[in-house]
């Protein structure tokens, strides 16, 4: 059986007069490949930042396991003024679980940008590169820190089709991890349904903050029997999909 890296017992948050997500429960298990879907507003990058940390609950409670590193990837990454290399090898080095100095971080961060393919930019202006790069930059930049769970709110919204293909590519490679027997957990929100059914191992569908549906890719891709499960979840697929 898999490890729980993070569990959310009845969770609920309010941002504001909004309630953003009401009484989620849910484990995330070592290895999985979680995709969050569901329209606009309906609570998927709250629950990522609630994952991560960033927004507390409301009511309800987030256990982390002990060890496990996360970092997480927003949809517009910022990028500070800063060479692609340097972009990358602060993140490392204020990192002060990784402990490394300035030379072993910038060292680290090169080995990043090989990984994504961005060594020859290496000396570029992080905010002078393109969208693609620039997304492929941030996931170097959250690869370096070694997490066990990585987390993406809609990885390829803005970008055009190849650049989507290359950043999707990284995603799967990325979980895969660094050996065999460790994969990385990805968790990420993603409007793109082929996407979903190409990488994801598990869906889980929310409407206004609620979890309406939480089954397995094949189980999701299943109009018959998600039309059983959650008749929310198949309507909101059969809409994307017409």
């Amino acid at each position: 059986m898999s490890a729980v890296q993070i569990t959310l017992d009845a969770v609920s948050v309010q941002l504001g007069a909004q309630q953003a997500l009401k009484g989620v429960s849910l484990r995330i298990e070592a290895g999985e490949r979680v995709a969050l879907v569901g329209a606009n507003g309906s609570g998927k990058s709250s629950l990522l930042r609630t994952l991560h940390g960033l927004v507390p609950p409301t009511q309800g409670q987030v256990t982390q396991a002990p060890g496990v590193r996360q970092a997480m990837l927003f949809q517009r990454p910022h990028m500070l003024r800063l060479s692609a290399l340097n972009n990358v090898a602060l993140g490392v080095w204020l990192d002060r679980s990784l402990a490394l100095n300035w030379r072993a971080s910038k060292a680290l961060a090169l080995q990043a940008l090989q990984r994504v393919g961005l060594q020859s930019v290496a000396q570029q202006n992080g905010r002078q590169l393109s969208g693609g790069q620039q997304q492929r930059l941030a996931l170097a930049r959250a690869w370096a820190r070694q997490p066990d769970v990585l987390l993406l709110d809609e990885p390829t919204a803005s970008l055009d089709p190849h650049a989507k293909r290359e950043v999707e590519a990284l995603m799967a490679d990325f979980a895969a991890g660094p050996a065999p027997d460790k994969p990385l957990t990805l968790v990420w929100a993603s409007h793109n349904l082929g996407q979903v059914k190409r990488l994801a191992t598990r869906v889980i569908y929310l409407e206004f903050g609620r979890v309406l549906a939480d089954l397995p890719v094949s189980d999701f891709f299943n109009p018959i029997l998600l039309a059983e499960r959650s008749p929310a979840a198949h309507a909101f697929v059969q809409g994307e999909l017409s």
